[in-house]
C-alpha cells in the first residue's frame, strides 16, 4: 500500500522524541541528536516505506549509525578538550513540562550521563541500545560492524563500568529541594565553614568550560577544597547578580541557573546527592552548551 508523504511524516513524528533521546544519550549534545534524526528523515524519504517492516527499528538503526560516526569523531576531539567534558544540560523551568525526552528518564541524570560518556563509543552504543532501548544484539552488531559475541562483550563491559562507578541515584524532588536550598544558603553567606558543613565527605566538583569561561579545569575533590572553590566562585558575583539566581530543572533534577554579566560568565549547575548531601557538583559554563537557555 502506497503511503503519502503526509502519512509518512506523521508516522515519523511518532518516533521523533524517542530518537532524539537516543541521540542525546549517545552524543551528549541535542544539536547532534537533532541532526541525526533529521538525516534519518531524509534517508527515509528516499526509500520505499513498504520495504520497511518495522519503522521504529529501522529508524533506531539509522540514527545509531549516524551517531556512531559523531561519537568516534568526538572521542578524538575530546582528547584536546580543555578541562572536564560534560553533556549539554537539558534545562527547563520548574513550571515547564519536561517533555518526553526527559520525563521519568532516570538514566538522563547528569551523574549517570557523566559516567556513560567516559565509555568508549562502541561500549556506550551497545549498552544504550541494549539496556536502554531493548535492541537485539544481532542488530547492534550490524550497527557496529562486529560479531554478536563482540557486541555482547561491549555491552557487558559498559554495564560493569557503570556499576563500578556507582553514580549517585536520583533522590525525590523534596529532598533535592532541601539539599539545594541548604547549599545555596551556605553559599550566600560566603562562609567556607558553612558551605563545608553541607557537603558529602567524598564531594567532587566537575566544571565544564572548554577553556572559554572560568571554572575548575580539573576535578576539585574533598570538602575543604570544594568549599573554598565554591565560595571563591560566588565572590565573583555581586549581590545584585545573585538575586537573579533561580532554580531550574537540569536533566530532570533540580539545578541552579546563574545569569552572567560582562565580568562573569553565566552558568548552570546541578547536584548529585548521596546520603542527603551534595556528592557531585556539575558546573557547566561553556557558552556553547548554554545556547538553548532563555536567560
Amino acid at each position: 500500500m502506497t503511503v503519502t508523504s503526509t502519512e509518512l511524516a506523521a508516522e515519523f513524528d511518532q518516533h521523533r522524541n524517542r530518537l532524539i533521546g537516543l541521540g542525546y544519550r549517545l552524543t551528549g549534545r541535542i544539536a547532534d541528536a537533532e541532526d541525526a534524526v533529521q538525516d534519518a528523515w531524509l534517508r527515509l524519504a528516499t526509500v520505499d516505506r513498504d520495504d520497511i517492516r518495522d519503522l521504529g527499528a529501522w529508524l533506531t538503526t539509522v540514527v545509531s549509525r549516524l551517531c556512531l560516526d559523531r561519537m568516534r569523531s568526538a572521542a578524538v576531539q575530546r582528547e584536546q578538550y580543555v578541562g572536564p567534558w560534560l553533556p549539554e544540560p537539558l534545562v527547563t523551568s520548574l513550571d515547564d513540562d519536561p517533555g518526553d525526552i526527559v520525563a521519568g528518564q532516570d538514566d538522563l541524570r547528569m551523574a549517570a550521563l557523566r559516567v556513560l560518556h567516559e565509555l568508549p563509543p562502541d561500549q556506550r552504543l551497545a549498552f544504550v541500545l541494549h539496556d536502554g532501548f531493548e535492541v537485539p544484539f544481532a542488530e547492534i552488531a550490524e550497527v557496529l560492524g562486529c560479531s554478536v559475541v563482540a557486541a555482547r562483550q561491549y555491552a557487558s563491559r559498559a554495564r560493569r563500568a557503570m556499576a563500578d562507578a556507582d553514580p549517585p541515584q536520583r533522590v525525590p524532588l523534596p529532598e533535592q529541594q532541601r539539599v539545594v536550598e541548604e547549599f545555596l544558603a551556605a553559599l550566600a553567606s560566603k562562609d567556607v565553614d558553612a558551605v563545608a558543613r553541607t557537603l558529602h565527605p567524598a564531594v567532587v566538583v566537575l566544571g565544564d568550560s572548554g577553556g572559554k569561561a572560568r571554572t575548575a579545569r580539573r576535578p576539585v575533590v574533598g570538602i575543604d577544597k570544594v568549599a573554598r572553590f565554591a565560595v571563591g566562585l560566588m565572590q565573583k558575583y555581586d549581590d545584585k547578580l545573585l538575586e537573579n539566581t533561580r532554580l531550574v530543572m537540569v536533566n530532570g533534577d533540580l539545578g541552579v541557573l546563574l545569569p552572567g554579566s560582562p565580568e562573569v560568565a553565566p552558568r548552570v549547575f546541578t547536584l548529585a546527592i548521596r546520603d542527603g548531601r551534595p556528592a557531585e557538583i556539575f558546573d557547566v559554563v561553556n557558552p556553547d552548551k548554554l545556547t538553548r537557555i532563555p536567560w
